[in-house]
């Protein structure tokens, strides 16, 4: 086995249509409905221009293939962060400013990185990297 990239990440949210516009605005995700059994009102589909879904967006109630306890909020369990590949750095500055959140940024020059650290509305930390830009 080989892993190639990350397919997906599924957040817990107990505002959906809070988490969804903030990933269309700071992304540039595409909200769309995610396929039955679950629901507009349930879950909703973050995906890029492609029509990948990257980011699976989940009430409470929506329907699980596997069951176990999550909450909405700022415990994320053993997760630290989520890290995505991303493009168009001074876009993405911009756009945090526009949108007044909080960040930090970090650079590797070593690796040619630039990196922006941001906090969805669930307390999800978000690590924007920026090879060669």
């Amino acid at each position: 086995m080989q892993v190639k990239a990350i397919d997906h990440i599924n957040i817990i949210t107990a505002d959906l249509d809070v988490s969804a516009r903030f990933y269309a605005a700071l992304l540039q995700l595409e909200r769309r409905n995610a396929p039955p059994p679950l629901t507009p009102e349930n879950a909703q589909w973050m995906c890029d221009t492609a029509g990948n879904p990257l980011i699976h967006l989940n009430t409470p109630a929506a329907p699980k293939a596997i069951e176990r306890d999550t909450s909405p909020g700022p415990r994320t369990g053993a997760l630290h962060h989520v890290a995505l590949r991303c493009t168009g750095h001074a876009d993405a500055i911009a756009g945090i400013g526009a949108l007044g959140l909080q960040h930090h940024l970090n650079e590797i020059p070593f690796i040619g990185l630039r990196q922006i650290f941001v906090s969805d509305p669930n307390g999800v930390l978000l690590e924007l990297n920026f090879f060669g830009e």
